[in-house]
């Protein structure tokens, strides 16, 4: 499963999500956020507080190109 480290942040690919728009699963220590990627969405979120998630969504929008470059890379094997 890929996994893409920025600032703290892992952000994860699993292969069960193949059926699903293109996103990522953030998670550091036991929080998580699930984002989707087309457009930048927030899905679900598991302990990050609002500064932790407005990070992680501009980080996200940042990073959009590489992670979906990386989705349909590793969904397309």
């Amino acid at each position: 499963m890929p996994t893409i480290r920025i600032e703290g942040y892992k952000f994860r690919f699993y292969s069960s999500d193949l059926n699903e728009p293109p996103h990522v699963h953030v998670i550091q220590g036991e929080k998580v956020a699930k984002i989707w990627l087309q457009p930048v969405a927030l899905e679900y979120n598991h302990g990050y507080n609002r500064t932790m998630l407005n990070q992680i969504l501009r980080l996200v929008e940042q990073h959009q190109s590489e992670f979906l470059e990386v989705w349909y890379a590793y969904f397309s094997e």
